[in-house]
């Protein structure tokens, strides 16, 4: 399993599954999904993740984001479309 994440600036931190399910939730919520329908996006998208990065010691977080909104257009095309939003308001502050 991924022990470390790369940030942007190259710094690493570890790898904490808390802040992916936290992401994703927060992008559901936006998104308008019911607390039940967040619980089940949650637990279907990081089973995926860490199906990818369990043979990984660490990953970049822009791989990482990748894996989870790929697998969040494929299951719920709206939470990624809610997190992207969120990425773009956040960028241009």
């Amino acid at each position: 399993m991924v022990k470390e994440v790369i940030k942007a600036d190259g710094s690493k931190e570890s790898f904490d599954a808390t802040k992916v399910k936290k992401s994703i939730e927060a992008a559901a919520a936006s998104a308008g999904l019911s607390v039940e329908e967040t619980h089940h996006i949650i637990e279907q998208v990081f089973g995926v993740v860490v199906k990818v990065v369990s043979a990984k010691p660490e990953i970049a977080t822009s791989e990482l984001r990748g894996v989870i909104l790929d697998e969040l257009d494929r299951v719920k095309p709206e939470v990624s479309a809610a997190w992207r939003k969120y990425d773009e308001t956040k960028n241009r502050s």
